[in-house]
């Protein structure tokens, strides 16, 4: 497993690839901390502590889907930590009351609309992928 962080408006969100499965897992808490903009991490970690009570009451998936993987801490120690596909993820974001949390899910409106376009005139994809390659400066070729 490769664990590569990234930066969220100023917020790190650790990571971790697995290469047998081609799927990124995301640290739950630090998605949360991330929406809440909350500069405390044991803040977040309670209040995800809460949401995953209360989603188990309401029977969610969402949380039983979540792994956990030993992430390194900010103090250099490793610690078991829930993490989540980028689809449980998102389905837990829907949970999380957060101004941060509606771009998300007016970007995946959107993501999800072009999906359907694209099933139904594969071309599209194609063109779309075309673009993508060339605003990173790659050659039309």
């Amino acid at each position: 497993m490769n664990i590569t962080p990234v930066n969220f408006e100023d917020y790190d969100i650790r990571r971790v690839y697995d290469e047998k499965t081609e799927t990124w897992y995301f640290s739950v808490v630090d998605i949360i901390r991330a929406l809440l903009q909350q500069p405390d991490f044991q803040t977040a970690r309670k209040y995800w502590n809460k949401l995953r009570e209360r989603l188990r009451k309401e029977g969610s998936e969402s949380v039983t889907n979540c792994h956990r993987l030993k992430l390194e801490a900010a103090d250099g120690k490793k610690y078991l930590t829930d993490v989540a596909s980028p689809e449980v993820l998102l389905r837990l974001i829907q949970s999380v009351p957060s101004p941060k949390a509606e771009p998300i899910k007016l970007w995946l409106a959107r993501v999800g609309y072009e999906r359907m376009q694209d099933m139904a005139d594969p071309s599209r994809s194609l063109d779309r992928a075309r673009s993508y390659w060339q605003q990173q400066g790659r050659s039309e070729k």
